[in-house]
C-alpha cells in the first residue's frame, strides 16, 4: 500500500517514514503543497497523510486539487486545533483529522480504519477513444490507422497532461488545476505552457488536430475528454 506524507517539517517526515515503512507500507514523502500534488500525480497513493499548513499551496488547496480524480483516503495531520478547520478540511474532500501532537499509535488505527472503508483497488483500466488507446498502468499509448496499429511516444509531460484528462473523462479539467499538478502553482497563470501541450498531444492523438473531437478547449476554463466523438 501506498503511502503519501507532506508536511513541512522534516522531523515529522522522518519519523512517520520511519514508522509507516517499517509496518510495511511503502511511503513517499513531499515538504510542500506543490510537491504534494505532483508527488500524488506520479504515484498515485492509496492514502494520504497531508498538513494543513504547507509552503507554496495550503493543505485545503491541495485537497481539492487531488479529491478531483482521486477517491484515495486523504487524512489530515495538522496543528490547528480549530473545530472551523475540521470542518473545512471533511467539507473539501478530508476523510478524517487528527491534530499535533498525536500518539503513532493512534495514526496507525485511523489509518487502517481508513483502509478498511476505502474500496479495493482495481487495476488501471485501459481507455480508448478514436483511434487511440491508452493503457494508465504501462503508461503506453497505440494508435490504430489504416488497419496498422503503432506505439505513439509522448513525453513526460505530455502523459500527465493526457492522464489527468483520462482520470476525469467528460469532466472539465480547470487550467488551474492542471498548471498547479504539474508544474506547481507559480505557473497557474502560465497558461500558454498548457495551450503548447495541449496542441502536441491532439497532433498525436485527434485525426484532425484542428477540429478536434476528443481533447475539447471550454473556452475560459479549461479541458475536458470526451472519449465518444
Amino acid at each position: 500500500m501506498k503511502i503519501l506524507i507532506a508536511d513541512d517539517d522534516p522531523q515529522i517526515l522522518r519519523a512517520l517514514s520511519i514508522t509507516l515503512t517499517a509496518k510495511g507500507y511503502e511511503v513517499f514523502t513531499a515538504q510542500d503543497g506543490a510537491a504534494a500534488v505532483s508527488a500524488a500525480v506520479d504515484h498515485q497513493p492509496d492514502l494520504y497523510l497531508l498538513d494543513l499548513g504547507m509552503p507554496k499551496m495550503d493543505g485545503m488547496t491541495v485537497i481539492q486539487g487531488i479529491r478531483g480524480w482521486t477517491a484515495a483516503p486523504i487524512l489530515v495531520v495538522s496543528g490547528r486545533t480549530g473545530a472551523a478547520d475540521k470542518v473545512e478540511a471533511l467539507d473539501v474532500g478530508a476523510d478524517d483529522y487528527v491534530t499535533k501532537p498525536f500518539s503513532i499509535e493512534e495514526l496507525l488505527a485511523r489509518i487502517r480504519a481508513l483502509t478498511r472503508r476505502a474500496p479495493q483497488h482495481e487495476p488501471d483500466p485501459v481507455v480508448a477513444f478514436g483511434e487511440v488507446s491508452v493503457d494508465l498502468a504501462s503508461h503506453s499509448v497505440t494508435r490504430t490507422s489504416g488497419g496498422e496499429t503503432h506505439n505513439v511516444r509522448l513525453t513526460p509531460t505530455e502523459w500527465h497532461v493526457l492522464e489527468l484528462l483520462l482520470r476525469n473523462p467528460g469532466k472539465l479539467v480547470t487550467r488551474q488545476t492542471l498548471l498547479s499538478s504539474i508544474w506547481g502553482t507559480e505557473h497557474v497563470s502560465d497558461s500558454g505552457y498548457l495551450r503548447l501541450y495541449i496542441a502536441q498531444l491532439r497532433k498525436k492523438l485527434e485525426r484532425n488536430p484542428s477540429d478536434p473531437v476528443h481533447i475539447l478547449t471550454e473556452a475560459g476554463m479549461g479541458y475536458r475528454l470526451q472519449l465518444e466523438g
